[in-house]
């Protein structure tokens, strides 16, 4: 099973224990969002569009993965409308009589005495969810560095992992993250390997950045102005970070792990910090060699 189908289960589970909890608490509110979020910012922007490359054609070599995409699809479509019901009654209870059932299962006539979602264990899998945040956050970073006027154009990519875990992830998921950002190709990188040239830049995390070669289309002040903008966000992150930790009586009433955290959270800041310095001296010296 493609590791996109035991992310989409596995958040659908966490969307549905959080709709019951707060249906149970009269938080409707938190309800409506729960199931809300997960429609249309997990299935609608990110399965669904991962796993159309497995339906365009009847490739022997999508067979498996097609397979159980479809019938996580399907899983998707009726514990999702089921528990969208109680909001949008009628909507759900025509879309639920069109959504064709497999042979081997036997269904309620109607939506409405069909049982309401619960919690799958067995669909829980915190570890693709770790995995899915860094391609996804990997994704909406490459997408946010192509050209405003070229939304089309398939660019070749490149990611800089430091370290064998990110690397992996990211070698794991190439397919996912090419499909996902519509570029032509994705190349990873580690810390020995020169930085390609004529690439716009972005930092993801502390251990991996991405970048997008725009082929005689990077604009490199323009970047250079991104990253400024990056720099002063991470400045305020530090800054807020930096007075929590040092305010009075922070490590004696902190839980230890609250304070482990937040050290990890300020040590990631310095790190992005670095790269975004290493990533501006190398579109300076594009500059210079243009000049």
């Amino acid at each position: 099973m493609p590791s996109v189908c035991k992310w989409i289960l596995s958040v659908l589970n966490k969307a549905v224990a959080k709709t019951v909890s707060s249906l149970e608490s009269y938080k409707f509110s938190d309800a409506t969002t729960a199931v809300y979020s997960w429609w249309q910012f997990q299935l609608c922007d990110v399965f669904i569009e991962a796993i159309k490359p497995y339906f365009f054609n009847d490739s022997e070599e999508f067979k498996s993965s097609r397979e159980a995409s479809r019938d996580a699809l399907w899983i998707c479509l009726d514990t999702g409308l089921r528990l969208l019901h109680p909001f949008m009654p009628f909507v759900t209870e025509e879309l639920w009589q069109r959504l064709p059932q497999p042979a081997d299962t036997c269904r309620k006539d109607s939506i409405m005495i069909s049982e309401y979602p619960s919690v799958q264990e067995e669909w829980t899998n915190e570890q693709i969810e770790s995995e899915m945040e860094i391609v996804i956050g990997t994704v909406r970073k490459l997408r946010s560095l192509r050209p405003a006027n070229d939304k089309n154009e398939r660019y070749p990519s490149f990611a800089l992992c430091r370290g064998s875990d990110i690397a992996a992830t990211v070698r794991s998921n190439e397919f996912q993250i090419v499909t996902l950002a519509s570029i032509s190709s994705l190349k990873i990188l580690t810390e020995d390997d020169a930085p390609p040239a004529g690439c716009a830049i972005d930092v993801v995390n502390e251990n991996l950045s991405v970048y997008l070669q725009l082929q005689g289309a990077l604009n490199a002040e323009a970047e250079i102005e991104k990253l400024r903008k990056k720099r002063e966000d991470i400045y305020k992150q530090q800054s807020i970070l930096s007075q929590k930790i040092n305010a009075l009586g922070y490590k004696e009433k902190a839980p230890q792990s609250v304070q482990e955290e937040d050290m990890k959270k300020l040590n990631s800041l310095m790190e992005e910090l670095k790269i975004i310095s290493e990533a501006e001296k190398d579109l300076d010296q594009l500059i210079d060699g243009g000049n």
